[in-house]
């Protein structure tokens, strides 16, 4: 039987990549934060995690590939995403709106849904990727479209492995954020004008 999760579904979704492994303790950590964590692979992640310990670690089925049209949904709808590691492919098609893959197909429709997101990049800074001009655009264009990006690798190098802790501290504070937007938007004061539309683009951190 699966604990009570006051939280709500939290879809945590993991790029191929050397840092892939790490997400089972962000799944255990998101879990004793009272989540309901769901897993969801990029096809070529399924090379670097065990996905049947993922299986039995979320209760449910670990997802890869687009579902037929008349299967049933398998996953519950998520109130919030992680993307643990976030590689350099996945986010520049995120970015440019391409969904070839279920992972970009959810973030993409998440996305456009203002759903709070969670970025990791990780890779290794100095090869090249972190300089190749797209990979700062990417940033920019997701970072309008209110997601957050945990990007620092002087302080977590040398792949901008960020520890569970603090990618969920993030989360929070985004959750929250969103939240006094709504409240502000529904409220009678008068602060709904561009300076608060200005306030909510990305938080400080990210």
């Amino acid at each position: 039987m699966k604990p009570f999760s006051p939280r709500g579904v939290l879809y945590v979704i993991t790029c191929a990549s050397s840092s892939a492994p790490l997400v089972e303790s962000l799944i255990i950590a998101a879990q004793q934060a009272g989540w309901d964590v769901c897993s969801i692979l990029t096809p070529r992640a399924r090379q670097f995690v065990d996905e049947a310990a993922l299986q039995r670690l979320t209760g449910h089925p670990v997802r890869s590939e687009y579902k037929h049209p008349r299967e049933p949904d398998l996953l519950p709808p998520a109130q919030a995403l992680v993307v643990f590691p976030a590689t350099f492919n996945t986010l520049n098609k995120w970015a440019l709106g391409i969904s070839d893959t279920l992972a970009l197909g959810l973030l993409s429709e998440y996305t456009g849904k203002r759903a709070p997101i969670v970025a990791v990049p990780c890779f290794k800074t100095g090869g090249g990727l972190d300089t190749n001009p797209a990979f700062p655009r990417s940033l920019r264009l997701l970072r309008r479209a209110g997601v957050c990006l945990i990007y620092e690798p002087e302080r977590y190098p040398p792949k901008n492995q960020v520890p569970p802790e603090v990618i969920l501290e993030t989360l929070e504070q985004l959750i929250a954020e969103r939240k006094e937007t709504a409240l502000a938007r529904t409220s009678d004061s008068p602060g709904e004008g561009p300076e608060t539309q200005h306030q909510e683009k990305e938080l400080p951190s990210c």
